[in-house]
C-alpha cells in the first residue's frame, strides 16, 4: 500500500511541476507592486553570490548522503502507518529522502539574511522537522545572533543534527524534541506565560517541514500565526508534495490574515503586511 501511494505521489508531484512551469512567473520580479517584495524576489531568486558558510554546510550533507550509519528513526509524520513508530534506516537513506535541496536552503538562507538587514536586529525563527540539521544550519548561519527554535520528534535524528552543528560551529540552536503535535510552543516558563503577546514569543520567520498532511499543516500553521506579525514571513514547505499538501497551500493563502502568498513549486511564502494587495503569485527558481 505504501508503495502503491508513493507512486501516486510521485506522478502527481510531476504533473504539478509542469503545471507550474506553464502558470508561474520568471520576469524578474516586474508584476509585484510592493518595492520591498519586489526586491525579496530579485534577492531570493535572480541573486547569484554564494556565501562563505555554504561549502561547509555542503560537506556536512555530502558526509551525511555516504554514511552507513543505521539509526533507530520514531516517525511521527507521513511515513508512518502508526504515529511514533520506530523504525531503523541507513542515515545516506535518510539524507537522501529527507534533505531539503541545496537551492532551496539557499534561498532560506539569502531570505534570513535579507530580513535581518531590513530590521536591524536579530530575528526568532521556528522551524518544524529538524531531519539531520542541514536546513537548521542554514538558517543559523545567515546571522549567528538570531535565535533558532527547532521542533523535531526523533531523538536519533537529533542527535544526528547537533553533531552537524558541532562540526559547523554552531550554537544556540534550541531543540524541542517529541511529538510536534504535543511540544509545539508550550509555555514552557513564567516568562513565555506573561508574555503571550510581546516580543518574546513574536516569531519573525517560521519554516515548516514537518508531518506532510493537510490537517497538520494547517493545525501548525494556526498556532504558530498566532505568534506572528505583519512583518512575519511563513515558509510551507513541500506544497505540492500531494494534493492534500496542496490543498492545504490553499486554504492558507485564503486565510484573512493572508495579504500576499507566493508559490515556488517546492515552497511557499506567506506575508502579513497589511500594506500588501491580496495577491497570489506563482515564480519559477
Amino acid at each position: 500500500m505504501q508503495a502503491e501511494m508513493a507512486i501516486r505521489r510521485k506522478i502527481y508531484q510531476a504533473w504539478a511541476y509542469i503545471a507550474h512551469l506553464f502558470t508561474a512567473w520568471n520576469t524578474g520580479g516586474e508584476g509585484i507592486h510592493s518595492p520591498y517584495l519586489f526586491y525579496l524576489v530579485r534577492m531570493l531568486i535572480y541573486d547569484q553570490n554564494s556565501f562563505y558558510a555554504w561549502r561547509d554546510i555542503e560537506r556536512e550533507r555530502r558526509r551525511l548522503l555516504l554514511s552507513d550509519e543505521s539509526v533507530d528513526v520514531q516517525d511521527f509524520g507521513t511515513g508512518a502507518s502508526t504515529p511514533g513508530e520506530t523504525y531503523r534506516r541507513r542515515v545516506r537513506d535518510i539524507a537522501r529522502d529527507s534533505l531539503e535541496q541545496a537551492r532551496v536552503a539557499q534561498i532560506l538562507f539569502r531570505l534570513v539574511n535579507y530580513v535581518g538587514h531590513v530590521v536591524q536586529r536579530p530575528l526568532r525563527i521556528v522551524e518544524l522537522g529538524t531531519s539531520l540539521g542541514i536546513t537548521t544550519a542554514y538558517l543559523a548561519k545567515a546571522d549567528s545572533r538570531n535565535h533558532v527554535t527547532t521542533y523535531e520528534g526523533s531523538d536519533a535524528l537529533i542527535q544526528q543534527a547537533r553533531t552537524v552543528w558541532k562540526n559547523l560551529d554552531i550554537r544556540g540552536i534550541e531543540v524541542v524534541e517529541g511529538n510536534i503535535d504535543k511540544t509545539l510552543l508550550p509555555s514552557r516558563d513564567a516568562r513565555t506565560r506573561d508574555n503571550i503577546k510581546g516580543e518574546e514569543t513574536t516569531i519573525d520567520i517560521a519554516f515548516l517541514d514537518a508531518n506532510h498532511t493537510r490537517e497538520a499543516t494547517l493545525r501548525y500553521y494556526h498556532t504558530l500565526q498566532q505568534h506572528a506579525s505583519e512583518q512575519s514571513i511563513f515558509v510551507i514547505d513541500d506544497i505540492h508534495h500531494s494534493p492534500e499538501m496542496t490543498e492545504a497551500w490553499r486554504e492558507i493563502c485564503a486565510q484573512k490574515e493572508v495579504t500576499t502568498s507566493m508559490d515556488m513549486f517546492y515552497f511557499g511564502l506567506i506575508f502579513f503586511d497589511k500594506h500588501y494587495l491580496k495577491r497570489h503569485y506563482k515564480l519559477r527558481i
